[in-house]
């Protein structure tokens, strides 16, 4: 709610979910309070790519990182896996536009070259320059934090170590480093939505028989779960009889069950998705208050399982999740609409994150 040009926040989200209401409407709505959300994300961790993106790439854009958290960066291998600015520290032009397998980068505007390690190789036209060069023209770099081969970064980043401990206890036997990138599974849509809310639909499997007819025939609604680890939420796809299962080994908490796919996200929003065949990583881009780019990558690990089971026709469920998602964006920006409840027992994970999310704002600046 707003008091002129100050914005006054409701109190942080109750944590018993059966007391609470649900996220308010400002939140989706207020083009303010999407602005200082956006100033929080430099503090999280970041996905930035896969290692198997660079196997036959030098260095690789990461376009999204601009949108996040305001700097333009290159993914690149020398080594090992950098994260580096991708401005040319001459004028500030953009160095790279797409991947490429050089391994000297050189902007396309005056020349300059750096190594892959962001340092500078040459510059024409600047001899007789009286301190040149020094470390302020090499190229910044940033922190990258890596995960059997999912690469982290940001330009601010806290602690992510619990989320990795909990990846790597419940995932550690998947070899996840050796998958190979897919170019065809690359997705890239723009939808008319608040970010907030594509985040809170995927957070629920509550709507998947209302929304997702064959996925819910794919899965055990009864058996589907949500658990929540701090930074993040783990929800577990339990096949029907005869779906495509992983082969869960005895090491695994999950020994015994038939899970047919792992649905994690981490804040504010990456979400992993792991099913027989390999990974599907969903990068949620805020654009504006009202408007959300989703990016899909695929990483192969078993191409026999591509097309089975509940990671089987992935664009049929991101076209029903973008058709609700989009409608809801009209209703909770109606006068009438505020703030709603939570189901108990299968909105956790919603509850989760809109908790995250107001203790974010209540933090901030805004406060």
């Amino acid at each position: 709610m707003r008091v002129g040009a100050e914005i006054i926040l409701p109190l942080p989200i109750n944590p018993d979910i059966r007391k609470a209401q649900t996220l308010p409407s400002c939140y989706y709505t207020d083009e303010a309070l999407f602005s200082e959300l956006l100033t929080t994300f430099s503090e999280s961790w970041h996905y930035a790519g896969h290692e198997g993106q660079l196997s036959e790439n030098g260095f690789l854009p990461l376009d999204h990182m601009e949108t996040l958290v305001g700097e333009p960066m290159l993914m690149t291998m020398d080594g090992g896996v950098r994260c580096i600015s991708n401005v040319c520290t001459h004028r500030g032009m953009l160095m790279a536009s797409g991947p490429c397998s050089t391994q000297t980068l050189r902007c396309p505007y005056h020349g300059r070259t750096f190594d892959l390690d962001g340092c500078l190789r040459n510059m024409p036209g600047f001899e007789g320059v009286e301190g040149f060069p020094s470390p302020s023209d090499d190229l910044p770099s940033f922190p990258v934090l890596r995960w059997k081969g999912i690469v982290f970064t940001s330009t601010n980043p806290t602690d992510l170590e619990g989320c990795i401990a909990e990846l790597q206890n419940r995932l550690g036997w998947i070899p996840i480093e050796d998958f190979e990138h897919d170019p065809s599974r690359h997705r890239s849509y723009d939808i008319r939505a608040n970010w907030a809310l594509y985040v809170d639909n995927y957070l629920e499997g509550f709507h998947i028989p209302y929304v997702h007819p064959d996925l819910h025939e794919a899965l055990d609604y009864d058996a589907y779960r949500t658990e929540l680890f701090e930074g993040g939420v783990l929800q577990i796809g339990i096949a029907s009889e005869g779906e495509p299962v992983f082969e869960v080994p005895e090491s695994s908490p999950d020994f015994g069950e038939r899970v047919a796919a792992y649905y994690y996200w981490l804040y504010p929003g990456l979400m992993l998705n792991f099913y027989p065949w390999g990974l599907s990583v969903n990068l949620v881009i805020p654009l504006s208050v009202d408007r959300t780019r989703i990016i899909y990558h695929g990483f192969v690990g078993d191409k026999s399982m591509l097309g089975k089971g509940a990671g089987g026709d992935l664009d049929k469920v991101e076209a029903e999740d973008q058709e609700i998602v989009e409608a809801t964006q009209r209703g909770v920006g109606a006068g009438v609409y505020d703030r709603g409840r939570y189901s108990p027992t299968r909105e956790t994970g919603v509850h989760h994150f809109h908790r995250m999310l107001t203790k974010s704002t209540h933090t901030s600046s805004i406060e």
